[in-house]
């Protein structure tokens, strides 16, 4: 099986390159050479997907699966669909489990449940390019899956506030300053490390009955977000000074919160991974937090200059917790 992928050495994308390889897939990556992380066994195409002169190479070629890693606009899905009609046999988008109704009005996620996220540009945006593409299956046939990750991990620190590809939370943990965890800390979430999701993702590739559906791949452990603070400084051997403060308040006292608050983190979600157990029946999340964590913090100590404290989103901390403190 041939298969493109458009990006794929990324937080998420390296551990699906990683599987197809062990599966015996011919991969290819179409990537700027701009990442010295190339994988070996890959074969890599070099262009920017968003320059056409750069894709004459990228042109000569038919591919049984097309993997977007990268697109985000209905832009990006227009000039994909003009690239590859006729050209691939499943094309897959990377969509997100924000585009799920917010606020939810029922608490289990299905793929049912309807997309509508007025909160967060980037979620409307990602909602519209699979409305794009469903209009493409439906009237030429354009053969689409599209996959919904939820707050997945790798090279990133899943927490809402000062994580991700900072350090910041983790630097306040180890110098003993307070940290925020919205709300009560009583809301449910899943955290899902790469690898698993991997096993879900190939599983889908050059699989003709996914074509014209939706997946999101979660791992099935639910956690609070206490609990997903309280394994992370146990990871890094020290205790949390959590403050507990409100969505609202710190959306309000720091505006750009608001799409990973209150757009995404801020309620309870369960995930039902029915769908992709039926069409992947080999597929079963095995790595708890409490151990995907310390993988993860063990990549960062391997590679320290990922360490980056962001003094923009420290010194908004610090606002919040004054602005909370003088009430």
């Amino acid at each position: 099986m041939k298969v493109l992928f458009i990006g794929g050495t990324g937080n998420i994308s390296t551990a699906s390159s990683h599987l197809a390889l062990e599966k015996g897939i011919d991969l290819y990556h179409l990537n700027r050479g701009t990442n010295k992380t190339g994988l070996p066994g890959v074969s890599t195409i070099f262009g920017d997907i968003n320059k056409p002169e750069e894709l004459s190479e990228l042109q000569n070629h038919t591919w049984d699966v097309v993997v977007n890693w990268i697109a985000f606009t209905p832009e990006d899905i227009e000039r994909d669909i003009a690239l590859f009609q006729g050209k691939t046999k499943q094309y897959i988008f990377i969509s997100s489990a924000s585009c799920y109704q917010t606020p939810l009005q029922y608490p289990v996620i299905t793929e049912s449940t309807p997309l509508c996220n007025n909160l967060w540009d980037y979620s409307q945006d990602k909602i519209r390019s699979e409305d794009r593409l469903m209009k493409a299956y439906r009237e030429t046939g354009f053969p689409i899956t599209i996959v919904r990750p939820s707050l997945t991990y790798d090279t990133v620190i899943p927490i809402a506030i000062g994580g991700f590809r900072e350090w910041t939370t983790a630097d306040r943990i180890l110098k003993g300053k307070e940290i925020i965890v919205h709300g009560d800390g009583t809301s449910l979430w899943t955290v899902t490390h790469a690898d698993d999701f991997a096993k879900g993702f190939v599983g889908l590739l050059g699989l003709t009955t996914a074509i014209g559906h939706a997946f999101h791949i979660t791992s099935d452990e639910i956690l609070s977000w206490n609990m997903i603070y309280k394994i992370f400084a146990d990871a890094l051997g020290y205790e949390a000074r959590v403050v507990h403060i409100a969505s609202d308040f710190i959306c309000k006292i720091e505006p750009s919160f608001t799409g990973t608050l209150l757009a995404d983190k801020g309620e309870s979600v369960i995930f039902d991974n029915s769908k992709i157990k039926t069409f992947v029946p080999d597929f079963k999340a095995t790595i708890p937090f409490s151990e995907g964590i310390r993988r993860t913090l063990k990549w960062f100590d391997e590679n320290p200059s990922n360490k980056v404290v962001n003094e923009a989103t420290d010194q908004k901390i610090e606002r919040i917790l004054k602005a909370y403190e003088s009430l």
